[in-house]
């Protein structure tokens, strides 16, 4: 299977979660993990929060449960273009996202991919942007 799916950070991070949301773990589970994707972007929010925490069972958890198991997409030229335009119709547009809310989106439109979020609202009216709300079952 090919990939279909980028996952943001507050969809990625839920099966360490001590309460994930049903809505995702149905999601993952009909999607398979062949067909999602994550950016180094989120990888590098997630492993942040990690350490703040220090040592937890939520670092046990990332270890047997995330790390490694989706593929993981760099930040390339094609998405550095992407991010561009993005961040320059975001400022035309008056609209405000973060550097790296639009770096994850960038690398989701650069792969051909939908963006699956619990954050619709940070990303829907990104132009061009393929975005699933991930709360809804």
């Amino acid at each position: 299977m090919s990939l279909t799916h980028l996952l943001d950070t507050s969809v990625f991070c839920q099966p360490i979660k001590p309460a994930p949301l049903s809505s995702v773990q149905n999601r993952w589970t009909v999607l398979g993990d062949e067909a999602l994707a994550v950016s180094v972007i989120c990888e590098a929010e997630l492993l942040y929060g990690l350490e703040l925490r220090g040592p937890s069972k939520l670092n046990v958890h990332y270890e047997h449960l995330l790390k490694n198991r989706l593929r993981s997409l760099s930040v390339d030229s094609s998405v550095a273009v992407a991010f561009a335009h993005m961040k320059s119709w975001t400022k035309k547009k008056g609209h405000s996202a973060s550097d790296f809310d639009l770096l994850i989106a960038a690398t989701a439109k650069a792969h051909g991919l939908v963006l699956a979020t619990l954050n619709y609202r940070h990303f829907q009216w990104i132009e061009g942007l393929a975005v699933e709300d991930w709360t809804k079952d």
